[in-house]
């Protein structure tokens, strides 16, 4: 289905948008100063960060959207009371990342095991693992858009929503759209703060 608000369109995205999807939140989060932090070698971080985002999409618990000409994509997950994305074993967890991401893998853990606390557990609620813009395109209003479509929906559950912004300029984003800090940001070591944010439904 396609929704055109009065920023742009925002669609769901179907099998055959993921390549799509992957592409707009590597291009999105190449210069993101979290990533930088979690992948500095800017030679493999685009292959990196798509390995990082791909078993996201097919997670049954998951929607992805593409937004204007597909130049921004959202990925949200509902979650169950006591559910967290962070149900995969330490240890699986552990072998895999370093695989794949070699000296990354310690600090993408380090960050899991701070944020995995933070995350609700007391309901149900949507969560904002990933939302990015094409740098070409960032501050036309794709990103209210796909919040606002989501989150219009969510309110008429009866839904809060969760998410962790990386950056202060998307925290000032969400922060239009309802959300709140709770508690402190979190920081791994010396990477950038990030800061975890609640939006209770609006009735």
């Amino acid at each position: 289905m396609t929704v055109d608000t009065p920023y742009a369109s925002v669609r769901r995205a179907g099998d055959a948008d993921q390549p799509r999807v992957l592409d707009v939140l590597t291009e999105a989060f190449m210069n993101d100063p979290l990533v930088c932090w979690l992948l500095p070698d800017v030679g493999p971080r685009g292959c990196l960060q798509a390995h990082f985002h791909r078993p996201l999409l097919t997670h049954p618990a998951v929607e992805a959207y593409l937004a204007g000409r597909s130049e921004g994509a959202s990925v949200w997950q509902t979650l169950a009371a006591g559910q967290t994305p962070y149900e995969e074993s330490p240890d699986a967890q552990k072998e895999g990342q370093d695989a794949v991401f070699g000296e990354s893998g310690a600090r993408l853990r380090a960050l899991g095991q701070a944020l995995a606390p933070r995350h609700p557990r007391h309901e149900a609620h949507l969560y904002l693992p990933r939302m990015g813009v094409i740098g070409g395109r960032q501050g036309a209003g794709l990103g209210s858009a796909m919040l606002r479509h989501r989150l219009e929906r969510a309110d008429a559950d009866g839904l809060p929503a969760y998410l962790e912004s990386s950056s202060p300029r998307s925290r000032a984003l969400y922060q239009r759209h309802g959300f709140e800090e709770i508690g402190r940001p979190v920081r791994v070591a010396d990477s950038p703060l990030l800061w975890p944010m609640w939006r209770p439904p609006r009735r």
